[in-house]
Order: structure tokens, then sequence, then C-alpha cells
């Protein structure tokens, strides 16, 4: 284990610090880092894959990279359960899980995050009757702010267990994550061009036929892009070699990327791409496994905001948005997202007690997007909406606690857990009190 200073910066570059670097390989090297901190009078914080675009993973003080942290793997697979260092990407971890004819049963759209990081800030994906990535834990390793390693399940520190799965590394370094899983599977996926009028008003007939549903909504357009992923018995349909590249590499990532600067450099070109964008895309039938389906490149930068809203607002949650994107002083270059997830239990989760849609709105690097942000949150706000505890929002602990039910639960566990709290930031002293 060792320590040098080094300057960290997230993947769409709007947050950056300067710590000392800190890459332990053992549970017992990540307990003395956290105790060498605390003598040094320095907080610590573990870093991610950089996927968050809020300052979770900023500090000055201690950096914790978790790459190396070399924990073992156990693949159970008679009870599908497989346990993982906490530093390991969801790309190797699906990787891992096919070997073994196993898989995760929903996933975001990208792979790239360390499994500690997409847990601990609430990431998910879309599925009416499934739950954020963190329902599928059922154990979980951490090293709290006094340097003691805390096994925790269902059956063990209940509590700590509750508040850790969507802990946003305030409770404990997460080292080890125990998750369910399911048996490998095969996903059909439909994509096709719609009205966004006949699919709103289809909207929970939509959820509930199919496993997995989202919608993109194009700025300065009545236009949606829906796409639908269901289980099949085999993968008998794949996307050409060619065809993906064209749609996910060339069209999705080249090409877009192209209209962003172009609609950056003169924004009154902006509304004509948006509708060019939502008339050129074409329908699309194919299978795959399922991680291959779910997760798709991302290499054109951005910033997001996302809120998870009770779903019965999403209908006016879209025509306010839609009020704001006409009234700025700029323009909006990318889609808006909008995926559903089932209620949990999870205290900090965004789905907490009740069945989810998540709006997600994009603004290409560089652009302005502060005003556009802050109208959105203010909706969102006033309807019930949480924040997603990764993407950009303004939001504070006295505005967090009343949309979250067992916020004071959460903070009795951090105040028992990180006394001192060692595990903060900027951020969390924002959004959960200094």
């Amino acid at each position: 284990m060792s320590g040098t200073p080094a300057v960290w910066s997230n993947w769409a570059g709007n947050q950056r610090s300067t710590a000392l670097v800190v890459r332990p390989q053992t549970v017992e090297e990540v307990a003395a880092a956290v105790r060498a901190a605390a003598d040094a009078g320095r907080t610590i914080r573990a870093a991610g894959s950089g996927h968050s675009f809020t300052g979770a993973a900023v500090t000055d003080g201690h950096r914790l990279d978790l790459a190396d942290l070399a924990t073992g793997v156990h693949v159970d697979t008679a009870r599908r359960l497989v346990t993982v260092p906490a530093g390991m990407t969801l790309h190797a971890l699906n990787e891992l899980l096919a070997t073994h004819g196993l898989a995760l049963p929903n996933l975001g759209d990208i792979d790239a995050q360390t499994v500690a990081g997409a847990l601990s800030t609430g990431t998910h994906g879309t599925g009416g009757k499934l739950g954020c990535l963190s329902t599928f834990v059922v154990g979980l390793t951490l090293v709290t702010g006094t340097g003691e390693v805390l096994r925790c399940s269902a059956d063990e520190h209940r509590d700590v267990f509750a508040a850790a799965r969507v802990g946003l590394g305030a409770v404990g370094v997460l080292v080890e994550l125990t998750l369910r899983c399911v048996d490998a599977f095969v996903l059909r996926a439909h994509e096709r061009p719609a009205a966004l009028s006949s699919v709103l008003a289809d909207l929970p007939a939509l959820v509930e036929q199919h496993d997995h549903v989202e919608f993109y909504w194009f700025p300065y357009t009545a236009r949606v892009q829906v796409k639908t992923n269901d289980r099949v018995p085999a993968d008998d349909r794949p996307l050409a070699r060619w065809r993906g590249w064209l749609d996910d590499e060339f069209l999705a990532n080249t090409v877009f990327a192209g209209a962003c600067r172009l609609g950056r450099a003169v924004p009154a070109l902006v509304p004509g791409i948006s509708a060019v964008s939502a008339r050129a895309l074409t329908e699309r039938t194919y299978t795959g496994r399922s991680d291959r389906v779910f997760c798709t490149p991302r290499r054109v930068r951005f910033v997001e905001m996302e809120y998870g809203l009770p779903r019965a607002a999403l209908p006016t949650a879209l025509a306010e948005l839609r009020r704001i994107v006409d009234g700025l002083p700029f323009k909006v270059q990318f889609p808006v997202e909008v995926r559903f997830t089932a209620a949990d239990d999870i205290w900090l989760s965004h789905g907490y007690g009740r069945d989810s849609a998540y709006l997600a709105i994009h603004q290409y690097v560089g652009a302005p997007y502060e005003p556009y942000f802050r109208a959105f949150e203010e909706v969102a706000a006033d309807l019930g909406g949480r924040p997603h505890w990764g993407k950009l929002h303004y939001r504070d602990a006295a505005s967090l606690a009343p949309a979250y039910p067992k916020f004071g639960d959460f903070l009795a566990v951090r105040d028992r857990l990180d006394p001192g709290r060692l595990f903060t930031n900027p951020y969390l002293d924002r959004i959960l009190g200094p």
C-alpha cells in the first residue's frame, strides 16, 4: 500500500480534486488506511470509475482506489449468488457471471462503473417489476469510520444493511458484496419511433406488458424513440455486426458527437437537428445476451440530472419539461430519457416505498445547463421527486429529509459508524448535513 498525490477527474470532467491516493490490496489495508487518515486528521473517500456527475468522490484528503482490492471471487451457481470485491467493474462482473451461466436481473445502460460505486448511488435500469441494482444485494462487508470491519445482511446488522446498500460512501467503505443473480437469459430488443402522445396514453399497459421499457423524447418535437426488452428462449435474431456498429457506434456516438458540436457552435440549428434525429431513427428488432442488450457505449460526454418521481406524476412532469425547454435562452441538445422501477425498502433508494418513473435530462459538455436543470428540479421537487445521488442536483439536507421517510434513521447509522466524519466531503455535507 502506498500513497501519492494525484489529480482526479470524473468522466464528464465537471468534478476534480487533488488527494493522496491509497491503493489497498486487502481489507486489512483498507482498515489501516482509514485509521491512518483519522490519525492524520484528514478525510478519506473511495472513488470508483468516475461516472457520477456530482462531487460524491471529491476529496482533498485521502482517496481510496479499490481497483487492486483482492477479496476473492466466489460463485455459488446452485444458490445463484456471487461474491466479489467492491472495486470490480460491472463489465467484469457481467463477463464473470456469463462464464457460470448467470446474469444480473437488470442493468443500467452502461457497465463501466465499479460495483460499489453503482450500488452506493442507487444506479438503476428500467423494469416496472424490478427495483434498483441495490435490491440484488444480499450481503456486504464494509470498513467503518473507526476501522472496524462489519459484515451485514438482512440477518446481521440489519440497520447498517438497510443504510449501506445505497450508502453514498457515508457509513463506511464497501469492500465486498454478495449479489443474488438469475440464470443467464436472452433479451429481445424492439426499438421504434412513436408519437409522445400515443406512448403516454398507453403507458400503464406498456410498462405492465414488457419486462423492460424506456423511451427518449427529442426536444422541440412531439416524437420519441421507444425501446422494450423482453426475455425470450433463444438468441435467434442477433444484431448484425455492421448494424450494431452503424447504430451504436457511428450514429449514436460519432454522428451524434458531430451534431452536438454543430449545435453548440450554431444553437439555432438545434431544433432542426433534433427533428431530423427523431425522424431518422428507424425500427429494429434483435436478440442478444442480456447485459449486451442492456448496456451500450457512451462516448459523447455530457452532464446529467435525473429525478425519480411517483409514476402518476410523469405526464405532468413531461408537460412542464417541454414548457421549460421551449422557454430557455439556449438550446437543449440531448434527448430526455424516461425509465421505470418498482418500489423497494432501501432507506436512501430513490424508489423507497413507491413505484417510480425516472426522468433524466442531459446537456452536452461545454454547453450551458444550470438554468435548465434548476427549472426542472423545481418542478420535480414539487411533484415529490427524489434526485439520483450520482446525477447533478441542487437539493440540501433540509429539503431531502421530508422526501425520505428513513432519512433520520440513515443519519443515526452514519453517526454511529462514522462519528468523526472521516468519510464526509462538501457534497455529503450539503445533502446529509455536516
